[in-house]
């Protein structure tokens, strides 16, 4: 924090702070950001960690936790394992105590969910996830899919999940967006629970409850953003064609 408004408490200038621009765009060395969306960053806390944990983490904290009531105890079915959210979700769900079980696409991308601790990792480019599921959980499925890829993977969580299970709906990173026979859901009784994180930035207060929890996890070393590049910002046209070409373990950070 480089400067800041005259009405401004909380915060001291030069103290570290992760936050959203109030417009659009990021790819800057500078940027004005609202007070109240601007959370501290702890002392010992790597740039690059909390750089990929303030937008993957809250989706996936507040996605599990307050949309889909992920509870101990529970088997949680994480699609796109080895991306942005779907590292954050293999972590916090972990962090939480549930057993979770991670689908990623080839061997380097399976290598890094064994890496973030999944109990089970399906590659869906040689495996079928709906057989792997189904073996690992005796055949009674999962009580949470977390969803960011759509199309067929949507159709892998309905057909593993569990009675009263919930279905998370966080994105369709595949590109295809799934139907639904709601008759389906009806006879065997579960939720498909949408969910995006832009209504609950709307609610700073609760937001820096969540960025609490996440920093109390990261500093026991319960979650570590899985951060697979960092380049300068004089690269970020590269590095965001390299998102678009699905490559990415984890996040890539820009430097100014």
């Amino acid at each position: 924090m480089t400067e800041l408004g005259d009405a401004v408490t909380g915060i001291q200038v030069g103290q570290r702070v992760i936050a959203a621009p109030m417009a659009y765009g990021c790819f800057a060395d500078r940027m004005l950001a609202p007070a109240a969306g601007s959370l501290p960053v702890p002392d010992d806390m790597p740039d690059s960690a909390a750089a990929a944990l303030f937008s993957a983490y809250q989706t996936s904290w507040v996605g599990l936790v307050r949309r889909a009531a992920l509870r101990a105890g529970d088997t949680l079915l994480v699609h796109g394992a080895a991306g942005g959210v779907g590292s954050a979700a293999v972590q916090i769900g972990k962090a939480l105590g549930a057993r979770v079980i991670a689908v990623a696409g080839g061997s380097e991308k399976v290598a890094a969910c064994t890496a973030l601790g999944a109990d089970l990792v399906v590659d869906h480019r040689r495996d079928d996830p709906v057989a792997a599921v189904r073996a690992f959980t005796d055949g009674r499925g999962v009580d949470v899919a977390y969803d960011p890829v759509g199309g067929s993977a949507f159709d892998v969580s309905r057909k593993v999940i569990a009675v009263e299970g919930r279905i998370l709906v966080v994105g369709f990173a595949g590109g295809s967006i799934p139907t639904l026979a709601v008759n389906h859901a009806l006879l065997k009784n579960y939720s498909v629970v949408g969910f995006r994180l832009q209504p609950f930035r709307e609610d700073p207060e609760y937001l820096r409850r969540v960025h609490g929890e996440l920093v109390t996890l990261h500093a026991a070393g319960m979650i570590a953003p899985l951060v697979s590049q960092q380049l300068p910002l004089s690269e970020a046209a590269a590095a965001v064609a390299r998102l678009g070409e699905r490559g990415v373990l984890g996040r890539i950070v820009l430097t100014a």
